[in-house]
């Protein structure tokens, strides 16, 4: 009987620490799976890391920069703005902006932007954009007149001049140097003026007009030939008056000899 009841109670013995040890084993489960849910945030860093990658902003550099709200106005209104970020995302020449500043705008004549078309303002953005990056150094050997977006041609000409501390630029209408370097990279140049770069194209067409038309309708067309005119018949009057007066001369000559005779 003894034997017996001491081999129950090492079955329940044994039984108790299986389940003890279970019991201890199940809280450790519970841990185990924590570090599941704490390694599912960082999955997302790839995604997040490719954003230095993504592509240039023109309008917040220059918003960043300063003193650039008319030029920023232009580039939306035409939608340049937009424009200029496909040609970064596609281009692999880059771009060069000439980006003129708020006091550059305010030397033009009051209320030159208002008389402009929608054509002629994107024209004008258009004008202020090279379609390759230039540094400061290839301005010395890029080639004239330089092609911008808005075309190329006489009646667009953007020339460039490096000298050893500057760079000029003129249009045939406005002169003016780089005062500055906004934004570069490999992909981008921006370089501030402090002047509107002015096309022929759009202002040298609409200036000389009005002058040269005045003059014409002042001709004396219809004055000569009433002078012409005239002449002939004075000379006319002045002939039958000698013929009439030779007349006259010759008949009291004849009448003077016929009295002589019939003395």
């Amino acid at each position: 009987m003894k034997p017996q009841y001491l081999l129950s109670s090492f079955s329940i013995f044994l039984l108790f620490l299986h389940c003890t040890n279970t019991f201890a084993q199940s809280p450790a489960a519970a841990p185990a799976q924590a570090p599941a849910v704490v390694a599912s945030p960082p999955a997302a860093t790839p995604t997040q890391a490719a954003a230095p990658h993504g592509i240039t902003n023109v309008t917040k550099i220059l918003e960043k920069a300063g003193h650039f709200t008319i030029f920023i106005r232009l580039l939306r209104s035409t939608q340049e703005e937009n424009h200029l970020f496909s040609a970064l995302n596609d281009s692999s020449t880059g771009l060069t902006i000439f980006a003129p500043t708020d006091s550059a705008f305010s030397e033009l004549k009051s209320g030159t932007l208002n008389t402009l078309s929608d054509g002629d303002k994107s024209e004008l953005v258009k004008f202020h954009v090279v379609p390759t990056f230039l540094s400061t150094s290839q301005f010395q050997t890029v080639s004239n007149p330089l092609g911008t977006w808005a075309g190329t041609g006489s009646r667009l000409p953007l020339n460039v001049t490096s000298y050893p501390n500057s760079v000029n630029i003129t249009t045939g209408l406005t002169n003016t140097s780089l005062s500055g370097t906004v934004y570069t990279d490999n992909q981008l140049a921006i370089y501030k003026i402090e002047k509107v770069l002015l096309p022929k194209d759009i202002f040298a067409s609409n200036a000389p007009a009005p002058a040269p038309v005045a003059p014409a309708p002042e001709k004396p067309t219809k004055a000569v030939p009433a002078v012409t005119v005239e002449s002939p018949a004075a000379s006319v009057d002045i002939s039958s008056a000698l013929i009439f007066t030779h007349n006259v001369v010759v008949g009291s000559v004849g009448l003077l000899a016929s009295a002589m005779f019939s003395l």
